[in-house]
């Protein structure tokens, strides 16, 4: 049994729909990447996962349960944490206090702020800053961080790479096997496949809403990804 396992997601905004019959497993501690062009889907797929979006109960099974239906801030005690793009952390807190505000959920785990600040010594140097003076490389770090506050079995990352420097890019995603090694299963959005492929076990690429590929990262050539992220 998958920890998570999408049956035939059709989801969108309004008279808008931006998937189609979109199913996919994650299978627990493995880092699965999902790329994909602007406009592809991406963040709605996670939004789906994460309880932004609802669908029927049996579209979206985590660890065998259903829970399509279930509200966002129900999932994150089952579990499942969203990193969002755009970071939405609070700027009037300081990068501590934005910490401690993701164990809302009082989750048990492994993840503790010391253990981030390990992992992020940035953090750990700008703790007392107020949130809204982080560049952007430091508050999609701190994004992260309280993400992983929750100790989720399941985090979704949303557009690590968007607007930041590559050496930013870089030490991110240097974390991200760490943070699979822990334990917690790894869903990456990304339109950088470079980035995506030296962290991913299995790769789906999704073109205009549909699965257009999916299969192991060392597996899958750069001939076949780009076609199916081009359409061609």
């Amino acid at each position: 049994m998958s920890l998570l396992e999408l049956a035939d997601i059709s989801a969108g905004y309004g008279s808008f729909q931006a998937l189609f019959n979109v199913s996919l497993s994650v299978e627990e501690g493995e880092t699965l990447a999902i790329i994909g062009a602007n406009g592809a889907g991406k963040s709605t797929l996670l939004k789906t996962i994460a309880g932004l979006l609802r669908t029927a109960a049996e579209k979206v099974r985590f660890d065998g349960r259903p829970i399509g239906d279930l509200p966002a801030f129900e999932r994150v005690s089952l579990g499942i944490a969203l990193v969002p793009e755009g970071r939405w952390i609070f700027p009037s807190l300081s990068v501590h206090e934005n910490l401690l505000v993701g164990a809302h959920s009082r989750r048990t785990g492994a993840w503790t702020t010391d253990k981030v600040y390990e992992l992020f010594p940035l953090l750990g140097r700008i703790r007392d800053h107020q949130a809204s003076s982080l560049s952007g490389g430091e508050q999609q770090t701190l994004a992260i961080g309280r993400g992983l506050m929750s100790n989720p079995r399941l985090l979704l990352l949303d557009e690590v790479s968007l607007g930041l420097a590559p050496i930013v890019v870089a030490e991110l995603y240097r974390a991200i096997p760490a943070i699979a090694a822990s334990g917690t299963t790894v869903l990456v959005v990304e339109q950088d496949i470079g980035q995506a492929l030296k962290v991913a076990d299995r790769v789906a690429c999704l073109l205009e809403g549909s699965v257009a590929l999916q299969g192991l990262a060392g597996e899958i050539t750069r001939e076949q990804i780009s076609r199916a992220y081009f359409g061609m």
